[in-house]
Protein backbone atom coordinates (compact mmCIF):
# COMPACT_ATOMS: atom_id res chain seq x y z
CA UNK A 1 0.00 0.00 0.00
CA UNK A 2 2.68 2.57 0.94
CA UNK A 3 4.52 1.57 -2.42
CA UNK A 4 1.42 2.30 -4.23
CA UNK A 5 0.92 5.82 -2.65
CA UNK A 6 4.70 6.74 -3.35
CA UNK A 7 3.93 5.89 -7.12
CA UNK A 8 1.52 8.33 -7.41
CA UNK A 9 3.60 10.51 -5.34
CA UNK A 10 6.01 10.34 -7.86
CA UNK A 11 3.72 10.56 -10.85
CA UNK A 12 2.57 13.97 -9.78
CA UNK A 13 5.65 15.48 -8.60
CA UNK A 14 6.87 14.71 -12.26
CA UNK A 15 4.03 15.02 -14.20
CA UNK A 16 3.45 18.95 -13.81
CA UNK A 17 6.07 21.82 -14.57
CA UNK A 18 8.02 23.18 -11.54
CA UNK A 19 6.76 26.33 -11.58
CA UNK A 20 2.81 25.50 -11.49
CA UNK A 21 3.49 22.59 -8.37
CA UNK A 22 5.25 25.21 -6.27
CA UNK A 23 1.72 27.23 -6.77
CA UNK A 24 0.64 24.83 -3.59
CA UNK A 25 3.00 25.83 -0.76
CA UNK A 26 3.11 29.76 -1.78
CA UNK A 27 -0.33 29.94 -1.34
CA UNK A 28 -0.09 27.62 2.15
CA UNK A 29 2.76 30.27 3.25
CA UNK A 30 0.38 33.46 2.03
CA UNK A 31 -2.33 31.94 4.35
CA UNK A 32 0.12 30.97 6.95
CA UNK A 33 1.75 35.03 6.92
CA UNK A 34 -1.92 35.86 7.06
CA UNK A 35 -2.38 34.15 10.30
CA UNK A 36 0.06 35.72 12.18
CA UNK A 37 -0.07 38.86 10.77
CA UNK A 38 -3.90 38.87 12.36
CA UNK A 39 -2.54 37.49 15.75
CA UNK A 40 0.10 40.00 15.62
CA UNK A 41 -1.88 43.14 14.94
CA UNK A 42 -4.42 41.28 17.88
CA UNK A 43 -1.69 40.44 20.71
CA UNK A 44 1.25 42.44 19.62
CA UNK A 45 2.75 39.11 19.16
CA UNK A 46 2.31 36.91 15.90
CA UNK A 47 1.75 33.62 18.16
CA UNK A 48 -0.19 33.61 21.00
CA UNK A 49 2.27 34.03 24.07
CA UNK A 50 1.96 31.42 27.10
CA UNK A 51 2.83 32.36 30.71
CA UNK A 52 6.39 31.37 30.21
CA UNK A 53 6.30 34.10 28.13
CA UNK A 54 3.80 36.85 29.71
CA UNK A 55 3.96 36.23 33.49
CA UNK A 56 0.87 35.27 35.53
CA UNK A 57 0.01 32.07 37.59
CA UNK A 58 -1.28 28.67 36.19
CA UNK A 59 -3.48 26.03 38.49
CA UNK A 60 -4.22 22.83 37.37
CA UNK A 61 -6.93 21.38 39.78
CA UNK A 62 -9.68 19.00 39.35
CA UNK A 63 -12.36 18.95 37.10
CA UNK A 64 -15.27 18.82 39.88
CA UNK A 65 -17.54 21.40 38.98
CA UNK A 66 -18.60 23.20 35.63
CA UNK A 67 -16.61 25.69 33.51
CA UNK A 68 -18.77 28.50 34.27
CA UNK A 69 -18.62 27.98 38.02
CA UNK A 70 -14.77 27.93 38.04
CA UNK A 71 -14.45 31.24 36.19
CA UNK A 72 -17.12 32.81 38.50
CA UNK A 73 -15.28 31.98 41.63
CA UNK A 74 -11.85 33.14 40.48
CA UNK A 75 -13.21 36.43 38.50
CA UNK A 76 -12.16 38.64 41.23
CA UNK A 77 -8.05 37.45 39.89
CA UNK A 78 -7.29 38.53 36.28
CA UNK A 79 -8.33 35.01 35.11
CA UNK A 80 -6.74 34.75 31.21
CA UNK A 81 -8.03 31.15 30.62
CA UNK A 82 -10.10 27.55 31.46
CA UNK A 83 -8.65 24.82 29.52
CA UNK A 84 -10.44 21.61 29.94
CA UNK A 85 -7.50 18.71 29.61
CA UNK A 86 -10.06 16.00 30.68
CA UNK A 87 -10.36 15.21 34.57
CA UNK A 88 -8.77 18.49 35.22
CA UNK A 89 -8.98 22.16 34.62
CA UNK A 90 -5.98 24.78 33.55
CA UNK A 91 -6.76 27.54 34.83
CA UNK A 92 -4.25 30.74 33.26
CA UNK A 93 -3.95 34.14 35.53
CA UNK A 94 -2.15 37.30 34.40
CA UNK A 95 0.36 39.16 36.40
CA UNK A 96 -0.98 40.06 39.93
CA UNK A 97 0.62 41.35 42.98
CA UNK A 98 2.08 39.07 45.39
CA UNK A 99 -0.46 39.72 48.24
CA UNK A 100 -3.02 38.35 45.21
CA UNK A 101 -1.40 35.64 44.52
CA UNK A 102 -0.87 34.53 48.03
CA UNK A 103 -4.56 34.72 48.67
CA UNK A 104 -5.06 33.02 45.43
CA UNK A 105 -2.69 30.47 46.38
CA UNK A 106 -4.37 29.29 49.82
CA UNK A 107 -8.13 29.68 48.47
CA UNK A 108 -6.71 26.81 45.43
CA UNK A 109 -4.51 24.41 48.20
CA UNK A 110 -7.38 25.11 51.11
CA UNK A 111 -10.33 23.95 48.56
CA UNK A 112 -8.29 20.90 46.34
CA UNK A 113 -5.00 20.26 48.85
CA UNK A 114 -2.44 18.06 47.27
CA UNK A 115 -4.62 17.48 44.07
CA UNK A 116 -3.80 21.24 42.71
CA UNK A 117 -0.64 22.06 41.09
CA UNK A 118 0.18 25.67 41.14
CA UNK A 119 2.97 27.38 39.23
CA UNK A 120 4.02 31.02 39.34
CA UNK A 121 6.33 33.00 36.43
CA UNK A 122 7.65 36.51 37.55
CA UNK A 123 7.32 38.94 34.72
CA UNK A 124 11.46 39.25 35.28
CA UNK A 125 11.70 35.87 34.09
CA UNK A 126 9.27 35.96 31.10
CA UNK A 127 11.17 38.61 29.79
CA UNK A 128 14.90 36.99 29.87
CA UNK A 129 12.93 33.86 28.16
CA UNK A 130 11.33 36.34 25.45
CA UNK A 131 14.79 37.65 24.81
CA UNK A 132 16.28 34.50 24.48
CA UNK A 133 13.86 33.10 22.22
CA UNK A 134 14.19 36.08 19.90
CA UNK A 135 18.01 35.33 19.96
CA UNK A 136 18.38 31.75 19.75
CA UNK A 137 15.98 31.41 17.37
CA UNK A 138 17.46 33.60 14.41
CA UNK A 139 20.73 32.60 15.40
CA UNK A 140 19.57 28.82 14.73
CA UNK A 141 19.02 29.68 11.02
CA UNK A 142 22.07 31.51 10.50
CA UNK A 143 24.16 28.22 11.46
CA UNK A 144 21.58 26.66 9.73
CA UNK A 145 22.73 28.34 6.49
CA UNK A 146 26.15 28.41 7.11
CA UNK A 147 26.64 24.82 7.45
CA UNK A 148 24.01 23.93 4.50
CA UNK A 149 25.95 26.19 2.24
CA UNK A 150 29.64 24.66 3.13
CA UNK A 151 28.30 21.31 2.23
CA UNK A 152 26.58 22.16 -1.09
CA UNK A 153 28.13 25.64 -2.24
CA UNK A 154 25.56 26.71 -4.26
CA UNK A 155 23.81 29.76 -2.97
CA UNK A 156 20.33 28.78 -4.82
CA UNK A 157 20.54 25.19 -3.98
CA UNK A 158 21.02 26.48 0.03
CA UNK A 159 18.77 29.04 0.29
CA UNK A 160 15.85 26.07 -0.64
CA UNK A 161 17.09 23.90 2.21
CA UNK A 162 16.14 26.95 4.39
CA UNK A 163 13.59 28.30 2.86
CA UNK A 164 11.71 24.69 3.25
CA UNK A 165 12.65 25.05 6.82
CA UNK A 166 11.39 28.42 7.44
CA UNK A 167 8.14 27.60 5.74
CA UNK A 168 7.53 24.30 8.09
CA UNK A 169 8.34 26.25 11.24
CA UNK A 170 5.74 29.24 9.38
CA UNK A 171 3.06 26.54 8.76
CA UNK A 172 3.32 24.94 12.05
CA UNK A 173 3.24 28.62 14.07
CA UNK A 174 0.06 29.51 12.19
CA UNK A 175 -1.29 26.30 13.01
CA UNK A 176 -0.62 27.27 16.60
CA UNK A 177 -2.94 30.33 16.23
CA UNK A 178 -5.67 27.75 14.68
CA UNK A 179 -5.68 25.35 16.99
CA UNK A 180 -5.25 27.65 20.18
CA UNK A 181 -1.67 26.29 21.10
CA UNK A 182 0.11 28.77 22.90
CA UNK A 183 4.05 29.75 22.69
CA UNK A 184 5.96 27.93 25.62
CA UNK A 185 9.07 26.00 26.51
CA UNK A 186 7.83 23.06 25.39
CA UNK A 187 6.38 24.48 22.00
CA UNK A 188 9.69 26.29 21.38
CA UNK A 189 11.73 22.92 21.47
CA UNK A 190 9.02 21.49 19.18
CA UNK A 191 9.42 24.34 16.63
CA UNK A 192 13.40 23.36 17.13
CA UNK A 193 13.00 19.92 16.64
CA UNK A 194 11.11 20.72 13.07
CA UNK A 195 13.97 22.93 12.45
CA UNK A 196 16.59 19.82 12.59
CA UNK A 197 14.08 17.82 10.95
CA UNK A 198 13.61 19.48 7.97
CA UNK A 199 17.14 19.89 7.45
CA UNK A 200 17.32 16.80 7.40
CA UNK A 201 14.97 15.80 5.21
CA UNK A 202 15.76 18.37 2.83
CA UNK A 203 19.58 17.28 2.64
CA UNK A 204 18.52 13.68 2.21
CA UNK A 205 17.12 15.18 -1.17
CA UNK A 206 19.69 17.40 -2.30
CA UNK A 207 22.43 15.01 -1.58
CA UNK A 208 20.92 12.27 -3.50
CA UNK A 209 20.01 14.82 -6.62
CA UNK A 210 23.22 16.54 -7.11
CA UNK A 211 25.56 13.88 -6.28
CA UNK A 212 24.31 10.54 -7.78
CA UNK A 213 24.03 10.00 -11.74
CA UNK A 214 20.96 9.64 -13.40
CA UNK A 215 17.90 11.95 -14.35
CA UNK A 216 16.84 14.25 -11.73
CA UNK A 217 13.21 13.13 -11.74
CA UNK A 218 14.29 9.54 -11.65
CA UNK A 219 16.54 10.67 -8.46
CA UNK A 220 14.03 12.71 -6.74
CA UNK A 221 11.55 9.49 -7.04
CA UNK A 222 14.51 7.49 -5.55
CA UNK A 223 14.68 9.48 -2.39
CA UNK A 224 10.75 10.10 -1.55
CA UNK A 225 10.72 6.40 -1.20
CA UNK A 226 13.38 7.03 2.25
CA UNK A 227 12.13 9.87 2.54
CA UNK A 228 8.49 9.14 3.20
CA UNK A 229 9.15 6.47 4.84
CA UNK A 230 11.02 8.57 7.64
CA UNK A 231 8.06 10.97 7.62
CA UNK A 232 5.41 7.87 8.44
CA UNK A 233 7.45 6.38 10.99
CA UNK A 234 7.60 10.21 12.73
CA UNK A 235 4.63 10.78 12.68
CA UNK A 236 3.83 7.17 13.75
CA UNK A 237 6.30 7.92 16.63
CA UNK A 238 3.83 11.06 17.58
CA UNK A 239 0.58 9.75 17.51
CA UNK A 240 1.85 7.22 19.91
CA UNK A 241 2.71 9.84 22.21
CA UNK A 242 -0.33 11.23 21.74
CA UNK A 243 -2.52 7.68 23.09
CA UNK A 244 0.43 6.93 25.59
CA UNK A 245 0.33 10.69 27.50
CA UNK A 246 -3.61 9.91 27.04
CA UNK A 247 -3.49 6.58 29.06
CA UNK A 248 -1.38 8.01 31.71
CA UNK A 249 -3.50 10.80 32.18
CA UNK A 250 -6.38 8.21 32.41
CA UNK A 251 -4.79 5.60 34.79
CA UNK A 252 -3.50 8.49 36.90
CA UNK A 253 -5.44 11.38 37.11
CA UNK A 254 -2.39 13.90 39.11
CA UNK A 255 -0.43 13.49 35.64
CA UNK A 256 -1.32 17.16 34.76
CA UNK A 257 1.86 18.14 32.47
CA UNK A 258 -0.38 16.02 29.27
CA UNK A 259 -1.26 19.63 28.23
CA UNK A 260 2.35 20.47 27.26
CA UNK A 261 2.50 16.75 25.48
CA UNK A 262 -0.91 17.32 23.98
CA UNK A 263 0.67 21.05 22.59
CA UNK A 264 3.99 19.80 21.44
CA UNK A 265 2.50 16.74 19.66
CA UNK A 266 0.37 19.34 18.05
CA UNK A 267 2.67 21.66 16.78
CA UNK A 268 4.95 18.28 15.50
CA UNK A 269 2.17 17.03 13.26
CA UNK A 270 1.60 20.14 11.73
CA UNK A 271 5.03 21.04 11.01
CA UNK A 272 5.35 17.42 10.03
CA UNK A 273 2.90 17.68 7.03
CA UNK A 274 4.30 20.93 6.13
CA UNK A 275 7.51 19.42 5.80
CA UNK A 276 6.34 16.69 3.78
CA UNK A 277 5.01 19.42 0.93
CA UNK A 278 7.83 21.43 1.45
CA UNK A 279 10.20 19.15 0.59
CA UNK A 280 9.04 17.11 -1.63
CA UNK A 281 7.32 20.12 -3.53
CA UNK A 282 8.94 22.95 -3.09
CA UNK A 283 12.79 21.93 -2.95
CA UNK A 284 11.93 19.21 -5.14
CA UNK A 285 10.47 21.06 -7.66
CA UNK A 286 13.35 23.95 -7.32
CA UNK A 287 15.56 21.82 -7.75
CA UNK A 288 14.09 19.97 -11.00
CA UNK A 289 13.90 23.62 -12.22
CA UNK A 290 17.06 24.80 -11.33
CA UNK A 291 18.90 21.61 -12.86
CA UNK A 292 16.79 21.64 -16.27
CA UNK A 293 18.30 25.44 -16.67
CA UNK A 294 20.27 25.32 -20.26
CA UNK A 295 23.69 25.93 -18.28
CA UNK A 296 23.10 22.96 -15.80
CA UNK A 297 21.43 20.50 -18.09
CA UNK A 298 24.88 19.30 -19.08
CA UNK A 299 26.35 19.34 -15.82
CA UNK A 300 23.45 17.56 -14.72
CA UNK A 301 24.08 14.50 -17.39
CA UNK A 302 27.53 14.15 -16.13
CA UNK A 303 26.62 13.97 -12.43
Amino acid sequence: MLKENYMELDDIISKYPPKQMMLIPIVVIILALISLGVTYLNTGSPVNLGIEFTGGTLATVPATESEDAVVGEYDKYPLADVRDVGSRYMIQFGPMSDEEYTELAQQIVTKYGDDAEIRHMGPIYSQELQAQVIRYLPLSFILMALVVFIVFRQVFVSLLVVLCALADILTAAASMNLTGVQLSLGTVAALLMLIGYSVDTDILLTMRVLKRKGETDEKIKGAMGTGLTMASTTLAAVIALILVSNLLHLVLPSFSRMDVIADMTMVLVFGLAADILNTWVTNAQGLRWYLSRPRKAARGQKR
